[in-house]
């Protein structure tokens, strides 16, 4: 008999679904906001956190690397989305592209220091838990160790 991990600590999911799940989770929550509100609110930022958060959660081991640098890309990604298709949503609508993106990300900052955060400590907990990184390497490869 083999003991299962529990489902929010086995992150078997390959980065690149990790990173288009996370794409969706944050456009989705941009929509729902601006719909609602008609700008980013500390309802995005709260969506924000929580994305970083699972993303950590999801990934399988070997794409660890590519989850810890996601959280600020994807902040920068949105921002600069939005900042072209409707710049008043995250700056003054007179302001430059750049002065736009950097004002959304500014803006934002906290959500994206605090998910951040969260995603590398829970990648790091990952980590330090798993043990023997080798013979969970080749457990998710079909091999026997």
């Amino acid at each position: 008999m083999t003991h299962a991990e529990p489902y929010w600590q086995a992150g078997q999911e390959p980065g690149r679904q990790v990173v288009v799940l996370g794409i969706a989770v944050c456009l989705t929550a941009v929509a729902v906001d601006v719909l609602l509100v008609g700008r980013l609110t500390l309802f995005f930022d709260l969506c924000f956190m929580a994305s970083c958060l699972l993303l950590a959660a999801l990934v399988r081991r070997r794409d660890f690397f590519l989850v810890a640098f996601l959280p600020p890309l994807l902040m920068a990604t949105v921002v600069a989305f939005l900042a072209v298709v409707a710049r008043d949503v995250v700056a003054d609508s007179g302001d430059s592209l750049l002065q736009a993106v950097v004002s959304g990300v500014a803006t934002h900052g906290l959500a994206l220091f605090v998910g951040y955060a969260l995603c590398l400590g829970w990648l790091v907990w990952r980590l330090r838990r798993g043990g023997n990184l080798g013979a969970e390497l080749s457990r998710e490869l079909g091999q026997t160790p």
